[in-house]
């Protein structure tokens, strides 16, 4: 595994494309200056809870008594179904989402530091024996950067692309995303079969 595949799965998992017509839509009655204070906010909370995830992967793994071959294909199949959502979406209804300045849910979580987001730092960080802890972590801060830079430019990023620019760079990640899905399963089952 090297950093740059790594942080490309990563950045493909988190979707901040798909994200920012869901920030902007949240973000619409706060203040321009207090966007950006919250969106860094967020972004470092969400930093913050998938590096816990690196270090506390193995133990979340051994507690629970998984191998790294049965993540591996959850891993592939939790990516392939993320994938699908991507590339055939269902907007689901925002309307329980809580009103005002949002604050850890819903951007940090589940937005940008998801259950998908989680379970990919935790499948990395436990691959090899955890030999690859500090490389995940370089990924995660790569992917977590990336993120942040473009939900703090969905503003311009709508106004170039617009919605159907929005929603075509987001399927072509979903397709990306289905194959680093598939390639994870297959690896998976072949470690599994040695």
């Amino acid at each position: 595994m090297t950093i740059y595949s790594a942080a490309i799965t990563l950045i493909l998992v988190m979707d901040p494309m798909g994200n920012v017509p869901v920030f902007l839509s949240l973000l619409k009655n706060v203040a321009p200056k207090r966007r950006l204070w919250i969106l860094l906010r967020e972004s470092l909370i969400a930093y913050v809870i998938l590096a816990l995830f690196v270090f506390a992967g193995k133990y979340i793994l051994n507690g629970l008594g998984l191998s790294e071959e049965a993540m591996r294909i959850a891993g592939g199949i939790i990516l392939f179904l993320i994938a699908l959502k991507m590339i055939f979406p269902h907007h689901d209804d925002q309307t329980g989402l809580p009103q005002g300045e949002p604050f850890i849910v819903p951007m940090a979580i589940p937005l940008i530091a998801g259950p998908s987001s989680m379970a990919t730092v935790v499948i990395f960080s436990t691959q090899h024996g955890g030999k690859y802890m500090f490389t995940v972590l370089a990924a995660v801060t790569i992917a977590s950067l990336v993120g942040t830079l473009i939900l703090l430019s969905s503003e311009p990023l709508r106004r170039i692309l617009r919605e159907r620019g929005l929603i075509a760079v987001e399927r072509l990640m979903g397709m990306i995303l289905t194959t680093l899905a598939v390639q994870m399963f297959i690896t998976g089952v072949a470690t599994f079969l040695k």
